[in-house]
């Protein structure tokens, strides 16, 4: 799985940095580094959302605010499938 994190100016703004601390806390947290590679990106085109996140080729919105729920649904959810 690869989960790649917007790095550009807006989404920088939207808390980019904090998604992607939090994003490598539980992927260290639950043992899964090695299953899981996770990339920064420049723009991803989906500026007047929040973080863009794109895992494989599935985009989503996430905020520090919503980081864990998305890590338990989205991750945890599709490598536990």
């Amino acid at each position: 799985m690869t989960i790649t994190i917007c790095i550009g100016s807006s989404c920088h703004l939207k808390g980019s940095r904090s998604v992607i601390g939090r994003m490598d806390t539980l992927l260290t947290t639950h043992n899964l580094k090695d299953r899981v590679t996770l990339n920064g990106s420049f723009c991803m085109d989906d500026c007047a959302n929040g973080v863009c996140v794109t895992i494989d080729e599935d985009h989503f919105s996430v905020s520090p605010e919503t980081v864990d729920a998305f890590f338990e649904k989205e991750v945890l959810g599709r490598l536990n499938a």
